[in-house]
């Protein structure tokens, strides 16, 4: 039984979204899933956009997933705009917005979860325990309840990412996952729900994240040093104002171990903290002579 949210179909329940999917499939449509927690801005709608190309029909979960966050993180605070969420993505022409309830996605006495292994484990997984557990488990869900033909995701969260292509690949779930460009401000920030939390002040200072690590693509391509090109760009953002840096690594782009030769394609990625705002950013380093 679906609600409409204005002119937009809604599914609260797994049953639901099943049953409007298997309508589609009858008819021989293709699904694509966009997995959103909500707070939607136009790198979302980029994706439903990306999924509109690739599919005949598009869902969007809207989704506050409570097990990836830590108890010191901003669950509570997190943004939350379901009827705004709804009119975006009817006017985006999505087909079907599921919103389950955190009762219907862990029911009384949910106890399995999804282990996300090594890709896990450096960068955010040494500053967010747990994190992507919570993401697998969740993608996991997401995936299997929707049975779409392909899922879209957004490289501004690129460890995640290849988390969830290992996870589709490993537990042989038939669906494709597609990876999007990042979607960014005039100025280069990578658009984020959490960036309504930054201050005026902070707003100004928060561009230096993607200049920085433009910049340290520029210094390895001419030559300098990965470690040394790291290091720098560290201090340029603390110069810059960010308060503390969680990383700025050099990681190979598949594994996302630190990167020993440019032989290998590269990704930059970094996590720095504007007050209370976590802010995350990466940037391709291509192979050398690529």
């Amino acid at each position: 039984m679906l609600e409409r949210l204005g002119s937009l179909p809604v599914a609260r329940s797994v049953a639901a979204l099943r049953d409007e999917v298997a309508q589609w499939r009858r008819a021989g449509e293709a699904v694509a899933l966009v997995p959103t927690m909500g707070a939607l801005h136009q790198g979302h709608l980029a994706l439903i956009a990306h999924g509109k190309k690739l599919a005949d029909r598009v869902v969007a979960s809207i989704f506050v997933n409570p097990t990836q966050f830590g108890p010191n993180e901003d669950f509570a605070r997190y943004p939350r705009d379901e009827a705004g969420d709804a009119a975006k993505l009817a006017a985006a022409q999505c087909d079907l917005l599921y919103a389950p309830t955190v009762g219907e996605m862990y029911p009384a006495g949910f106890a399995t979860t999804v282990s996300p292994g090594p890709l896990a484990e450096p960068l955010d997984g040494r500053f967010r325990p747990g994190h992507f557990t919570g993401v697998a488990t969740v993608v996991a869900k997401l995936l299997l309840q929707a049975g779409a033909d392909v899922a879209c995701f957004g490289e501004k969260d690129y460890q995640q990412l290849q988390i969830i292509r290992r996870l589709a690949r490993d537990l042989d779930i038939p669906t494709r996952i597609e990876g999007a460009p990042i979607v960014r401000e005039a100025d280069g920030l990578a658009l984020s729900s959490r960036n309504a939390y930054l201050s005026p002040e902070q707003r100004a200072i928060a561009p230096a994240l993607h200049r920085t690590i433009a910049a340290v693509v520029t210094r390895v391509g001419d030559g300098a040093p990965l470690p040394e090109a790291a290091a720098w760009g560290a201090a340029e953002l603390a110069r810059a104002g960010f308060a503390k840096i969680d990383y700025l690594e050099i990681c190979d782009a598949e594994t996302l171990l630190p990167l020993a030769t440019r032989e290998r394609s590269g990704r930059v990625l970094v996590a720095a903290w504007l007050g209370m705002t976590r802010l995350i950013d990466n940037l391709a380093l291509p192979r050398s002579g690529a």
